[in-house]
């Protein structure tokens, strides 16, 4: 019998001593009109505001803390949902801004929405009653703006007012809507969720990424047309970076395994081909990304002819590979993605971990050193968290559904 370590009780009460040592250090994020960005210490900076993207993460989070059976978070989900229900909510023309008034340029993007939803589902799962109402306001927020039923796709942003949409479609807030869409299916039984996450899928993967080798077009026009230059003279951004971005392939990869799991346990048909797009974009991204520049670790993005572009080495990118060389391993039961999964932890827990601060450093230079120039300080508890949960869940249904079971 093969020796993995997703069956080795050491490795288990390692992830879940990792997991505790994360949520000790994220509860600092606490401010009264949400959760905050914490710097490199722990310590919220003066004047800190609590962003609605880190308060969804940080309620979905600590919903999953408290269904793992961690004391003292279920007051945190509270909080969340409190904030997300008034401070950060739009009373005048509905939605979420993406910080409280006075703060940011008040457009409301299908990214931070679908997070909001996400927040919305576990939290229903952990018991918050006022969850639901939560859940039914960004239920009806996704349906009536962003889903578009003839495109099968999320659209990308509005205005306040929601009366004018951005000429741009993303990848990126499509891809975050299928996994909002999983949990949204489980918490509400109902199967048009699956259907709406093999539309994106079908677009975004089986057929865009699957007639490029299975990368990842990230940026489209309002037709979806893709747009391979965009912002090629801001390659660094955060969240819509120039040329191909590895670790959003290996977030598909996981995510198709999933859906294919979810529509199986769902008892609806499954469409062909997710397994192998599944193994095409990790394989590929691993090839392509990891050790590519003379250094251990992956860069952040490649060009089109698969060159890095940005290299330094974010923390998020390695937790989605980690998480899905598991899944795969679950999948297939193939040792190659068990020697990815070590090699990525052991990486993980040389460079990323950091136990003179707490939590792990969010982003490292090409020498593999703490760095700064796309993420700075430690905000995110979010991929790193499941990283550590998912090894031992099933792939359906989705994390809070299985953490309750």
């Amino acid at each position: 019998m093969a020796n993995y370590w997703l069956d080795a009780p050491a490795h288990h009460a390692w992830l879940t001593r990792e997991a505790l040592r994360l949520l000790d250090f994220a509860r600092a994020s606490r401010l009264p009109q949400g959760f905050g960005n914490l710097d490199d210490a722990g310590r919220l900076p003066r004047g800190a505001v609590a962003e609605t993207l880190n308060t969804a993460r940080m309620t979905h989070s600590f919903a999953l803390a408290h269904l793992h059976g961690v004391p003292g978070c279920k007051g945190l989900v509270e909080h969340g949902v409190a904030a997300l229900q008034g401070p950060l909510h739009d009373a005048l023309h509905g939605g979420w801004l993406a910080a409280p008034e006075g703060h940011g340029d008040g457009r409301k993007a299908a990214y931070l929405h679908a997070f909001v939803a996400l927040a919305a589902s576990s939290a229903v799962v952990a018991g918050v009653i006022e969850a639901q109402a939560l859940l039914a306001d960004a239920i009806e927020v996704i349906e009536r703006h962003f889903w578009c039923e003839e495109q099968g796709a999320l659209r990308e942003s509005f205005s306040r007012d929601w009366q004018s949409c951005e000429a741009y479609r993303g990848a990126n807030s499509n891809m975050h809507g299928v996994e909002a869409f999983l949990a949204l299916a489980d918490v509400t039984g109902q199967p048009r969720w699956l259907e709406r996450a093999v539309a994106v899928v079908q677009r975004l993967i089986l057929r865009q990424a699957a007639g490029d080798g299975l990368r990842v077009t990230e940026h489209f026009d309002s037709h979806w047309q893709p747009q391979p230059d965009y912002n090629q003279k801001l390659p660094a951004d955060g969240f819509r970076p120039y040329g191909t971005t590895p670790g959003h392939a290996f977030e598909w990869a996981r995510l198709l395994l999933h859906l294919e799991a979810s529509l199986q346990r769902a008892g609806l048909p499954a469409p062909d081909g997710l397994l192998p797009a599944a193994r095409g974009l990790f394989d590929s991204a691993w090839h392509n990304a990891w050790h590519v520049d003379g250094a251990p670790g992956l860069v952040y993005t490649l060009d089109w002819d698969n060159r890095p572009v940005v290299r330094e080495r974010l923390h998020w990118v390695h937790a989605e590979a980690s998480a899905t060389a598991a899944a795969l391993l679950k999948r297939t039961g193939e040792g190659q993605y068990e020697c990815c999964y070590r090699r990525i932890w052991d990486f993980i827990a040389e460079y990323f971990i950091d136990p003179v601060h707490g939590s792990w450093h969010h982003e490292l230079d090409p020498a593999n050193l703490p760095g700064a120039r796309i993420w700075g300080g430690k905000p995110d508890l979010y991929h790193a968290l499941q990283a550590l949960l998912l090894p031992r869940l099933p792939l359906a249904p989705s994390l809070a559904s299985a953490l309750a079971l």
